[in-house]
């Protein structure tokens, strides 16, 4: 057996896994000669001991491949094996059927079944109840009084099938490597996003003198309910530390300031102090312990952003000037990312005190595990060294295996990838510039398929540094298209404040807003919106208690593209078969339910697309078809009941309603 998957580095990492989600397993197995093959996969736990054990079966004919799942059901160290083996019954019931059929070797034929499943009936392993129904088809194919046919179908009949079926008969069982399953906790991979800056949430400007007055913790918790409302897991904040003075930028980035510019919170540090501070106009560690505690009351996570970089007034600037790039003519390197220059930011350098640097991170980032925080949201890692976060992450992880970190790291793939194997439970991702029909196909099946073993995608609609010319020209419209994807397609899906009031307007000639929050105070009102209906909140709310009510949503691998023949539309969908408390997890046996959602979006936020969809029913594991062969779908978004096949219209107007979220209803 060759080309094992979810395999990463050769096991030298785990691969990745939930509680109860689906792990795609594959295996390109094959033996000599002509003898049936049986392979099936095995689950482990940490101790070594047999968990859960499923069959797997072809995925393309002549190709030697075989898939199948294994779920996981709690978090923990797991491992999976391979094995792969000779099908006795299968290849006694092959031959058997040939030729008996062509009349070669009929008693021969009929006694080898005989031998077979007498012997499997005596396999202390096996149930009594299949012991049974072997030793009867035994005596039956024994028996010379009946006819050939009556015979050979005692032996072959379902009750024996499904002997065989929960416990094959098997010989020459080779078993692979057992390979490694990280399975961490729900939060690491599903959930959905929301961020807002705690200063703008109830700040307030003086009409007279234009000067404004921070939000603070006490008031951005009044916003909490408002998130909450629209079904978020996790509430994330840029950087809550004082912010430097020096090199401060003013409004959209410029280096002009005046007097009450509140500079970008990413620029960490001051006479104030710096990452184990936060900012006095915030208020101090107890009103941040409130918010936190004020957030799990709602259900929320506060994700807090651990952003590895100074002003030039930080502490450490001065403290420890070797933890910085120092040019040629002694100053110290600020952040560049041409044509965009960050003169208010240091970036860290780990090259000359790496073992210092690391460990006062590590003090950091304790510091605010101890004050509630379990989520960090990493800004940047790809311009760090891979070893340090392989490193923390791991320190971090013996002490306390609930931390999450989310990498913002928009960079090449190797990078962003080699990240997730350090141990970044996700990362933000490409889909925020994937618009096309093309270009969303492809990159769904990349990250459900192809590299879901080391890399999670959080897909985020928008963030304070990115509104994409869909966005900027597509109207709202486009603001319900992107959340629907995202909310759909991903376990991990997220927002920035604003988003759903359709904020769109960006500074011109860039990919990001006018009179931008990183560097300004922003005064929005919510409520006001909802109440006119010019407010995406509600939909926002609809999408999240969809993926809370429909647990195959929540998986990352079991995506399915379906054809449309409209190029300006996709549809996907997801299943998951859903165990009953205390089990598990079997297709379409005792105590599972199915669950099955299709959706169909349009991609051109300007106009009304009309095709048919192409189902891959496989796909979709259907059962309780109605007489017809139709199946019932309810549009989760409308209420409307249809009667669907593998062929079936759509018409979407991106005015009106730009997608279609079906779930299949089963009697």
């Amino acid at each position: 057996m060759t080309d094992i998957s979810p395999v990463v580095e050769g096991g030298l990492f785990p691969a990745k896994g939930l509680p109860g989600a689906d792990l795609e397993v594959a295996a390109t197995v094959f033996r000599e000669g002509h003898d049936v093959l049986g392979v099936s996969a095995v689950l482990l736990d940490a101790k070594g001991k047999e968990r859960q054990r499923t069959a797997l079966a072809p995925l393309a004919p002549g190709t030697d491949r075989w898939g199948g799942v294994l779920t996981p059901p709690d978090v923990g160290r797991w491992s999976f094996a391979i094995e792969g083996w000779a099908d006795l019954y299968a290849t006694w019931r092959h031959n058997a059927e040939v030729k008996i059929d062509a009349d070669v070797d009929v008693e021969v034929m009929l006694a080898e079944g005989v031998a077979l499943l007498t012997k499997a009936a005596d396999d202390d392993g096996r149930p009594t109840a299949d012991a049974k129904t072997f030793r009867a088809a035994a005596g039956q194919l024994a028996d010379s009084t009946l006819e050939v046919p009556a015979r050979l179908g005692a032996g072959t009949n379902a009750a024996v099938r499904a002997a065989v079926e929960r416990l094959p008969i098997r010989d020459l069982v080779t078993r692979s490597a057992a390979y490694p399953v990280q399975v961490e906790r729900d939060a690491a991979g599903r959930g959905a996003w929301y961020e807002f800056f705690p200063r703008s949430e109830g700040a307030r400007q003086d009409p007279a003198s234009g000067e404004w007055t921070s939000g603070t913790f006490r008031t951005a918790a009044a916003s909490l309910d408002r998130v909450a409302e629209m079904g978020f897991d996790v509430i994330y904040l840029p950087p809550i530390h004082p912010i430097g003075t020096l090199n401060r930028k003013g409004p959209n980035n410029t280096l002009v300031t005046r007097d009450h510019d509140p500079g970008s919170p990413w620029a960490i540090g001051s006479s104030e102090g710096g990452h184990d501070a936060i900012h006095p106009d915030l208020g101090g560690f107890e009103d941040f312990d409130a918010f936190v505690a004020q957030a799990a009351e709602r259900g929320l996570e506060v994700a807090l952003d651990l952003a590895l970089q100074c002003a030039p007034d930080h502490p450490w600037a001065s403290q420890h000037p070797e933890w910085f790039t120092t040019r040629v003519d002694g100053t110290i390197a600020f952040a560049e990312n041409p044509p965009k220059k960050y003169q208010d930011i240091y970036p860290l350098n780990f090259d000359n005190d790496p073992d210092g640097l690391s460990r006062e991170i590590l003090r950091i980032v304790q510091l605010w595990i101890s004050h509630g925080v379990k989520i960090f949201r990493v800004d940047n890692p790809h311009t760090k060294p891979v070893w340090f976060w392989e490193w923390l992450l791991a320190t971090v992880a013996r002490k306390n295996p609930e931390v999450v970190f989310l990498a913002e790291a928009f960079t090449r793939p190797a990078m962003m990838h080699a990240l997730g194997r350090a141990g970044f439970q996700q990362s933000y991702s490409y889909f925020t510039w994937r618009n096309t029909k093309t270009e969303i196909e492809e990159y769904f099946t990349e990250v459900s398929h192809e590299s879901a073993a080391v890399f999670r995608p959080n897909f985020f609609v928008n963030t304070p540094d990115i509104l994409t010319e869909f966005l900027q020209y597509g109207g709202p419209a486009a603001f319900k298209i992107r959340a629907v994807l995202a909310a759909m397609a991903s376990p991990l899906w997220g927002v920035y404040a604003g988003y759903e009031l359709f904020e769109h307007v960006a500074r011109p000639g860039a990919e990001e807003y006018i009179d931008n929050e990183k560097f300004e105070y922003k005064q929005r009102d919510f409520a006001a919106a909802q109440e006119s209906g010019h407010s995406l909140a509600p939909f926002i709310a609809l999408l999240n208690r969809i993926r809370r009510e429909h647990p195959a949503l929540l998986d990352l691998t079991n995506l399915t593209i379906h054809p449309t023949s409209d190029p300006a539309t996709i549809a996907f969908s997801k299943h998951k078969t859903v165990a009953a408390r205390g089990r598990q997890p079997a297709a379409g046996g005792a105590g599972a339910s199915k669950d099955t959602v299709i959706v169909i979006v349009n991609l051109d936020p300007h106009s009304t697309r009309e095709g048919t969809v192409s189902l891959d029913l496989s796909a979709l594991s259907l059962d309780g078809l109605n007489p017809d062969g139709t199946f019932t779908v309810e549009e989760l978004i409308t209420g409307h009941h249809w009667n669907w096949g593998s062929e079936n219209y759509f018409r979407l107007d991106a005015h009106v309603e730009p997608a279609h979220i079906l779930a299949v209803r089963r009697s």
